[in-house]
């Protein structure tokens, strides 16, 4: 009979120098020669799930391993949001790049959305994005995710965002039509 006081002991000064598959083949190692009972004794003391302990006694009994530096075998693991759910990546961009901000002679780019409020309408439009989701896939295309500061560029227009919202129309019917649009920045000194 394996003594569960023992193997949570071990597991907690193992478990955090240990990487998943290691941690699953010790559990799993500890449940055989718990003998009768010995499954049990070890989810116990772990709370590991049973299936992982049960894939760790299977991967013990046919000797495979994954490869040389890997964790998981190839293609194992949770495949990314965007694979899941191919559309993700257009709705966020939907949803930035009308309000997209940064100087256009630079590859800086940022938004006055928070990644929170983001991904609350992403869940909204059926999408399962979560704010560090959202984080990422900014930071992948290309913005810099910084937090708000008041800048002083003067006082603003009460209908500032109507005017970049048009221009920004403008802008997407003129690319649409095959038509040039140029961008000028009348603050920018050559």
């Amino acid at each position: 009979m394996a003594d569960e006081n023992v193997i949570r002991r071990k597991y907690l000064s193992l478990g955090r120098v240990l990487d998943e598959r290691s941690r699953r083949l010790w559990a799993a190692s500890e449940a055989r020669a718990g003998g009768r009972g010995g499954f049990r004794a070890v989810l116990r003391a772990t709370g590991m799930a049973p299936a992982t302990l049960a894939a760790g006694l299977r991967e013990l009994a046919s000797g495979d391993t994954p490869g040389a530096g890997r964790v998981r075998r190839v293609g194992g693991g949770r495949k990314p949001a965007t694979f899941v759910d191919p559309g993700l990546s257009g709705a966020l961009n939907k949803l930035v790049d009308p309000v997209t901000r940064g100087d256009p002679q630079s590859p800086l780019r940022w938004t006055c959305k928070s990644t929170r409020r983001l991904a609350a309408e992403l869940e909204r439009q059926g999408f399962a994005a979560s704010h560090t989701l959202v984080a990422r896939l900014l930071r992948e295309a290309g913005y810099s995710l910084q937090a708000n500061r008041k800048s002083r560029e003067g006082a603003s227009h009460p209908d500032r965002d109507a005017q970049f919202r048009y221009l920004n129309r403008y802008v997407l019917r003129q690319i649409k039509a095959g038509r040039p649009a140029i961008s000028v920045d009348t603050k920018k000194k050559e």
